[in-house]
């Protein structure tokens, strides 16, 4: 039966290459994670659009919303119903 010495440059090595995998891991699972209800500042980012362009979608009613107070929430899932219903083939 052979024995195998670890070094501590071994297990810094290992510990280097497994904080890499988690930090793959975290960045793959953080990419896949949406909130549900966006405000008007985040749709705008999301489609890289004007306010006024989102206004537009707001009144033409191409994109649904939720006015509570002062505030417009956009569902997520409605955004990408949106985007595939004008999708160009």
């Amino acid at each position: 039966m052979a024995t195998e010495i670890i070094t501590t440059d071994d297990l810094r090595e290992f510990k280097i290459e497994l904080l890499e995998d988690i930090e793959k891991l975290l960045k793959k699972t953080a990419g896949n994670q949406q909130k549900k209800w966006l405000k008007s500042y985040e749709v705008r980012e999301l489609l890289n659009i004007s306010p006024g362009a989102l206004q537009h979608l707001r009144v033409s009613g191409t994109l649904p919303y939720t006015k509570i107070g002062g505030t417009i929430y956009y569902d997520y899932g409605d955004i990408q119903d949106m985007i595939s219903e004008n999708k160009i083939q």
